[in-house]
């Protein structure tokens, strides 16, 4: 009985590291995962400047940044980030000319406020 119960968990455990790697794997460029709202506007050796643009109810899939900081070009919005693992957070409405400083991470996006949201996002290359 203890060896089936040994093998249960080590199949469950790699069936739950598998899922993680899977959606690490698929997490990826957002100008790729959703061109609709994010467009590359500069891209050089030291940075890459992207122009984000979302209606209410827009979504993003899974992608992934670089470290980065965001310059909020209109007011009031709010997005929620969704972590690999579930988790969510959201922004408070913001101001325009906000900046905000964000490290590396991966995350699905949605604008779950009543505005648009239109930003630059510049993240830094090593």
């Amino acid at each position: 009985m203890k060896n089936v119960t040994r093998f249960s968990l080590s199949v469950l455990f790699a069936t739950l590291v598998l899922g993680f790697a899977t959606m690490m794997a698929m997490a990826q460029d957002p100008a790729q995962v959703a061109p609709q709202n994010y467009t590359v506007i500069f891209d050089n050796d030291r940075v890459r400047v992207l122009d984000y643009h979302s209606k209410p109810g827009d979504k993003a899939a899974m992608h992934v940044h670089p470290d980065y900081f965001v310059y909020s070009l209109v007011g009031g919005y709010k997005i929620k980030f969704t972590a690999p693992d579930g988790k969510t957070a959201e922004t408070g409405e913001t101001k325009a000319g906000t900046v905000t400083w964000r490290g590396a991470e991966t995350h699905a996006t949605e604008n779950v406020g009543t505005t648009d949201a239109h930003l630059l996002i510049i993240e830094l290359k090593k």
